[in-house]
Formats: C-alpha cells, sequence, structure tokens
C-alpha cells in the first residue's frame, strides 16, 4: 500500500493473517501477547453479553444490595426496650450481641435471596427478549418487567400477577426513560 494514499476514502487495508499491523508501541516481538490479548478480550466480551452471566451477575448484585439494604435498615429498626428486655433477660452483653448480629444476619439472608432473585429474574428475561428481538430498547425492559412481575405475583391468582406485571412494567419503564440513557438511533 501507497502511505501517501492511506487517507482517502474507501481505501480498505487488506492484511495477510497475522501480519496486521501492530499498535504504536509494539514490535514484532510482542505480536504473539498480543494476538493473545486479542482472543482473550474476545473471549470476555463474549461472556459477557451471554444471558447466563448477565443472570448471574444481576442476582449477585441483587443478593448484595439486599443484604446491604437490610444492614441498613437494621441499624435504625425500632424496637420496644422492654420487649428486648424480657427477651434478653439473663443474658451477659457478648450473648445480647451475638443474638443481635444472629438476628441481622438472618435479616440480611433473606433480603439478599429476595432481591437477588428478582435481579436475576428480570436480567435473565430482559436478555432473552433481546437475544429473539436483536434489538436493545424500552420494548425489552418493558416487556421482561411485564413477565418478572407476573412470575412473583403469580402465587396471588390471575388477577394480581396480571397487576404485578403492570407495575413492574411500568416500574421498568420509568427507570428506562429516566435513568438509561440509550443512544440515538443513527440517521441514514
Amino acid at each position: 500500500m501507497n502511505p501517501s494514499t492511506n487517507n482517502l476514502p474507501c481505501r480498505v487495508p487488506i492484511w495477510a493473517a497475522g501480519k496486521e499491523p501492530l499498535p504504536p508501541g509494539l514490535t514484532e516481538e510482542d505480536r504473539p501477547f498480543w494476538e493473545q490479548n486479542k482472543r482473550w478480550e474476545g473471549y470476555t466480551v463474549m461472556a459477557m453479553e451471554s444471558c447466563a452471566v448477565k443472570t448471574t451477575m444481576a442476582g449477585g448484585a441483587g443478593f448484595g444490595i439486599g443484604a446491604f439494604f437490610s444492614l441498613m435498615s437494621a441499624s435504625f429498626a425500632y424496637e420496644d426496650p422492654y420487649l428486648r428486655s424480657q427477651t434478653q433477660a439473663g443474658m451477659n452483653t457478648t450473648q445480647k450481641a451475638s443474638q443481635i448480629f444472629k438476628e441481622m444476619g438472618k435479616g440480611m439472608w433473606t433480603s439478599g435471596k429476595s432481591f437477588g432473585k428478582i435481579g436475576a429474574l428480570f436480567a435473565g428475561i430482559e436478555c432473552v427478549i433481546e437475544g429473539y428481538r436483536a434489538k436493545n430498547d424500552i420494548y425489552n425492559s418493558v416487556g421482561a418487567g411485564f413477565i418478572a412481575g407476573g412470575v412473583l405475583a403469580r402465587n396471588s391468582g390471575p388477577k394480581a400477577a396480571l397487576g404485578g406485571g403492570l407495575a413492574f412494567a411500568a416500574f421498568s419503564a420509568v427507570i428506562d426513560l429516566a435513568f438509561i440513557r440509550r443512544e440515538t438511533p443513527e440517521e441514514d
């Protein structure tokens, strides 16, 4: 290729496999490492775009957020001092602290499981819808919210499942419109 014509439009460089130009600062001795890094980067991108990884990450993040919220709310929990003194009668300070920490741990576990389940359910459904539609827009989150809300309220009957689905879909739409910035579609 002529270096003086590389900047012209519609000029597509064609390189033999393994002979592509290296980024600035790398030598031919660095090529195997660079190619290995590019390969692993591709594997990582593929993994992060898979529904299983997205669902697992959303479930784990939901668990962590739920446990944290429970921890914060436990520190502000109002309890009747008379009731506490009756249930902790005859305990020393260490035993009282142990009982309080156990109660906090149980609350964190319960809240974390609930948030994790909701996060994993929503993220998994949204990923499946996005993969099926091959689009990334608000309808994916609204549809996932409707299905997830219905699934979460299924034990309360069909009316509650429909209401839960509509409420979760509306909440998903508000979050999507208010907080998540979407790229504007390109004008052709």
